[in-house]
């Protein structure tokens, strides 16, 4: 007789749970939200897997957030016929990221390095952590952890709940507005509205991110913020030859087993825009990538196609023009870079 009590309890235990989590999907699908990926570092390793395609099958891209939600994906498969392999990581160096491929000596394929000159040309630990982390993740990763990664996949494929940046009770608690000492203070958030993460790991700003000024001042002051706390100045000297000698290593490894390196400037607007120029003068910084490297590089600000955005938080793409910018950037490669592409459909 007890243990029917037991089986009833269970029976009841399970219902109530399948009962809230059904009912915590469909008020977040109520919301107006979509599936979103955890972006961490078995997605991360997940791509990184795939560099080793044929350089007629595949584009790898580094650099930060810029170029995450600057190429649309899809777009590029559709025009390529290629796969666009996104290793790019918000907030971070690139350059953690061009060694480890560097140093591959499987890796021949092409590579485009999009360049955020603050987080470029940077030597702060701060920027460089978390890429690190990520290649550490992806030279250990074990076959329980991929396994592990494929259930979670098709899971999170399903449910918006999962989505751990958002909806975990870490997430939640990261959430709380925990008032600012001195000499310690809290990372500003960001709305999810800014940037729903697709499983190619491309960012996608949402309709209501495009028309709630509320939500992008709250993304623009997190800007101001980070310009605020910043105490490292642009190199400069023989710290900035240092690095651009690095740079160069890199590309020269990849370029000598038959890869090809190619620099990209992805649109800004608005202050951020006036102070990048300020801060990192053309001719000192993106001009001198190109020279010293001998590496060719597309600045959106030498073509009108691609000159005119204008960035709802002054730093990235809305995802139409996303797709303006990637149709362009690819007739921009084959006309005036001699790249060559299996095109699906033409523009």
């Amino acid at each position: 007789m007890q243990s029917k009590h037991f089986l009833k309890a269970g029976i009841l235990t399970l219902i109530l749970i399948a009962g809230f989590i059904i009912g915590w999907e469909l008020y977040l699908r109520s919301k107006g939200l979509n599936i979103a990926y955890d972006d961490g570092g078995a997605l991360w390793a997940d791509k990184r897997a795939k560099v080793y395609q044929p350089s007629d099958k595949a584009t790898v891209f580094i650099g930060s957030s810029r170029i995450k939600y600057d190429l649309d994906i899809p777009t590029w498969r559709k025009l390529t016929g290629e796969d666009a392999i996104q290793l790019a990581m918000e907030g971070n160096s690139p350059l953690p990221i061009l060694d480890d491929l560097a140093a591959d000596e499987k890796f021949r394929g092409k590579l485009v390095v999009d360049v955020t000159e603050g987080l470029f040309f940077t030597t702060n630990p701060g920027n460089l952590t978390d890429p690190k982390k990520n290649i550490g993740h992806f030279k250990k990763e074990t076959p329980s952890e991929k396994f592990s990664f494929q259930l979670n996949h098709g899971l999170e494929s399903q449910f918006i709940f999962l989505d751990r940046d958002n909806y975990s009770l870490a997430a939640f608690l990261d959430k709380l507005q925990i008032k600012n000492r001195p000499g310690v203070f809290a990372m500003p958030l960001f709305p999810l509205e800014f940037g729903r993460v697709t499983f190619e790991r491309q960012d996608i700003m949402m309709d209501k991110f495009l028309t709630d000024t509320n939500l992008q001042n709250q993304v623009t002051g997190n800007w101001k913020f980070f310009a605020s706390i910043s105490k490292e100045p642009p190199a400069s000297g023989q710290k900035l030859d240092s690095f651009l000698t690095s740079v160069k290593n890199d590309c020269d490894k990849i370029k000598a087993r038959g890869g090809e390196v190619l620099f990209v400037r992805t649109p800004s607007s608005g202050p951020y825009w006036m102070g990048e120029q300020k801060g990192f003068p053309r001719e000192k910084y993106w001009d001198r990538i190109l020279s010293f490297t001998n590496c060719p590089g597309v600045h959106f600000k030498d073509y009108p196609a691609i000159d005119h955005f204008v960035c709802p938080e002054w730093s990235h793409l809305r995802p139409t023009d996303a797709v303006i910018f990637t149709e362009n950037f690819v007739q921009i490669l084959e006309k005036d870079k001699g790249w060559s592409f299996s095109h699906k459909d033409s523009l």
